[in-house]
């Protein structure tokens, strides 16, 4: 400040160094509160930073504890390790299988003659049409194309499925295309329209052609189908991934001619393992507890949060969740976690737990012990199945009652299917339009079919082996009605599911015509007497819907009226998994208690600037008065040299005149 350093030269005393000292005992208590207020409130934030860590690390081991699948655990052995296996733990069970591979599947190739050049010989001009599975694309071969390396080229660059490329023979060069994808279903066909009149003899563009009709290229590979047997039933798929066949499980087939024994056991060790996990993460978050809140009788002082009601109400609410009765399993053999081993530990405030235990009733009572941690519902009607509840859903039981059930969509033939039909060129195209989203198109293999059935059989076939239906999801039945007419029936139910016959070429032959077909119906009805909507066969409840709010339960068959009750059981990994979300949420007692914190920072800080301008103004408010005061001293100072001066220059004439 402005004159401070020319303090005290009036005065010698009420210099800058007073002042600073003078401010110094001004600031010091205050200043001294604020920063052990900062340094308390901040190692505050620390400690629920450290609880908050502890409580969020209990959350993942029961969420999986929470999956009804993860305590269903399933393990499975191959005794040949080229029958690879594995296991999905929803819908495995228990079991011993027979695998034996009969064949694999593969791709089919094929090759043409020899050409003495692969970029300069012509090959010919039209339009050569490729099939691979339901996949068709016409090619046109001109003048800019009518090589090998352009022939391969136009087939690679259509993205049919089938790659092409020019092999050096020594000798001459010759095309070879292959299949993508494996199995017979995916054999290439090509169909060729060729420039000079005759598309089936060896000259031309017609030495490429390959159909049922006319082979002018050589099968080096021929499409083959894997073959198994499981359990001595012959099992045939389009790859060596065999899936579909057994529930849960799928095999993965690497050589023909092997035998291997599978064998599918429950994995009561990885349920248990998942159960210590649980129980190692609790005791964590109760040695963290102890050491935030706990009281050390040694040094007779308690830690930073003790007493603390935040960390009282969440051990309060831990505690009631485990050591209670699971509401709905009060008659049932597993009711409590003390039941499958695991029990408090009074002194510590942890958990023991007991694995033989958690093993023995996964043995025995395992539906139990999957509603003692998850949630599951329990239907007195066995076509009603429990799919998930909402956010809100309360335990409890409630009524099912269904007033339409659901249906699937489909298309009927417009007359009967004789016998002895003859499919050719002429009448094998069909295309369907599967939940007005897959489009599928058909070729029926030529032949004459004596029953009707025996032709339908071959409609199935060709649906069945439709890879572009089976990568959508999506699937379709076909049968004979009463009178003899072909139907096709979509596997989904509801009302996005429909069956459509967009074209057919010889409608009358197959007793088909074109047609939108009729969709399906989602199911209708009530749970706990509360109005429900449906999407297919799923029937739930939307929010504000009371107890069995967000409530979704599958229900098949046809029948009407009341479906029987079901149970809603929340497990206590479920209801501790909603705890920790709420305790650490946004909205949670822990972040309740921060945000405190953090204001409390912000208003410390508040009053150290307020500190910081009252000091500032104290010192120059002293600096002002010091400045006046050793001024006037300054000045009395002189007036004292003058008078003595004066007083001085007097004395020699008194002394004369004595």
């Amino acid at each position: 400040m402005a004159g401070i350093s020319s303090l005290g030269i009036g005065s010698g005393v009420l210099n800058s160094d007073l002042v600073d000292q003078l401010v110094s005992a001004e600031r010091t208590p205050t200043e001294s509160r604020l920063d052990f207020n900062t340094q308390r409130t901040e190692a505050l934030l620390s400690a629920y930073g450290t609880l908050r860590s502890a409580v969020t690390e209990l959350r993942l081991p029961m969420r999986q504890l929470s999956a009804a699948d993860n305590l269903t655990a399933f393990s499975a052995s191959s005794s040949n390790d080229d029958v690879a296996v594995t296991v999905d733990d929803a819908k495995a069970s228990r079991g011993t299988y027979t695998v034996q591979v009969d064949s694999l599947a593969q791709s089919q190739s094929l090759a043409s003659g020899v050409f003495s050049d692969k970029d300069s010989t012509a090959i010919g001009t039209g339009v050569l049409t490729l099939r691979a599975g339901a996949e068709t694309k016409s090619l046109t071969i001109d003048g800019s194309n009518n090589t090998l390396q352009g022939l391969a080229n136009e087939i690679n660059d259509a993205g049919l499925g089938v790659t092409a490329g020019v092999i050096d023979t020594g000798s001459g060069f010759r095309l070879v295309m292959s299949a993508e994808e494996t199995g017979t279903a995916n054999a290439i066909s090509v169909t060729v329209s060729d420039d000079d009149g005759n598309s089936s003899d060896s000259a031309g563009l017609s030495q490429f052609a390959f159909d049922t009709g006319t082979q002018n290229l050589t099968e080096t590979i021929a499409a083959k189908d894997a073959v198994v047997q499981i359990n001595g039933i012959q099992i045939t798929r389009s790859t060596n991934s065999i899936e579909n066949v057994i529930d849960g499980l799928s095999f993965d087939i690497a050589a023909e001619g092997v035998t291997s024994t599978i064998k599918v056991e429950q994995d009561f060790g990885a349920v248990a393992d998942r159960v210590q996990g649980f129980v190692d993460k609790f005791n964590n978050l109760q040695s963290t507890i102890s050491g935030l809140a706990g009281f050390n009788a040694e040094t007779g002082q308690g830690g930073l949060l003790s007493g603390d009601s935040t960390v009282r109400g969440i051990q309060n609410q831990m505690r009631s969740l485990l050591t209670g009765v699971v509401p709905g399993l009060e008659n049932a053999s597993v009711r409590s976690l003390a039941d499958v081993g695991i029990t408090t530990n009074f002194e510590t405030g942890g958990l023991e737990f007991d694995r033989a235990k958690l093993e023995e009733q996964l043995k025995n009572n395992p539906d139990d012990v999957t509603a003692l941690f998850a949630e599951q519902g329990r239907a007195t009607d066995s076509q009603v199945e429990f799919v998930r509840s909402g956010l809100n859903t309360k335990p409890g039981t409630y009524a099912i009652d269904v007033t339409q059930a659901a249906t699937r969509g489909a298309v009927a033939g417009s007359a009967p299917l004789g016998n002895n039909v003859t499919i050719d060129g002429s009448n094998d195209q069909l295309t369907l339009q599967v939940d007005g989203e897959t489009s599928v198109s058909l070729t029926l293999t030529a032949g004459t079919y004596a029953t009707a059935q025996d032709l339908a059989d071959e409609i199935q076939a060709q649906i069945s082996a439709n890879t572009g239906l089976s990568a959508a999801g999506r699937s379709v039945q076909v049968s004979l009605d009463g009178s003899g007419a072909l139907n096709f029936t979509s596997s989904k139910y509801g009302s996005e599911s429909n069956v459509a016959i967009t074209s057919v070429e010889d409608g009358a032959a197959l007793g088909l015509s074109v047609s939108s077909g009729v969709a399906g119906l989602d199911v209708a009805g009530s749970i706990g007497g509360q109005a429900a909507k449906g999407d297919g066969q799923v029937l739930f409840l939307d929010s504000g819907a009371g107890g069995a709010d967000g409530l979704q339960v599958k229900v098949s068959g046809d029948q009407t009226g009341s479906r029987g009750n079901i149970t809603f059981i929340e497990g206590v990994a479920e209801k501790a998994v909603n705890l920790v979300t709420s305790v650490v949420g946004a909205d949670g007692s822990i972040s309740a208690r921060t945000e405190g914190l953090n204001n409390e920072l912000a208003r410390i800080e508040e009053d150290r600037a307020r500190l910081d301008e009252r000091i500032a103004a104290y010192r120059e408010r002293l600096v002002k008065q010091f400045t006046a005061a050793d001024s006037l001293i300054s000045q009395l100072n002189s007036t004292q040299d003058f008078v003595s001066q004066q007083l001085a220059a007097l004395a020699p004439q008194n002394n004369r005149d004595n």
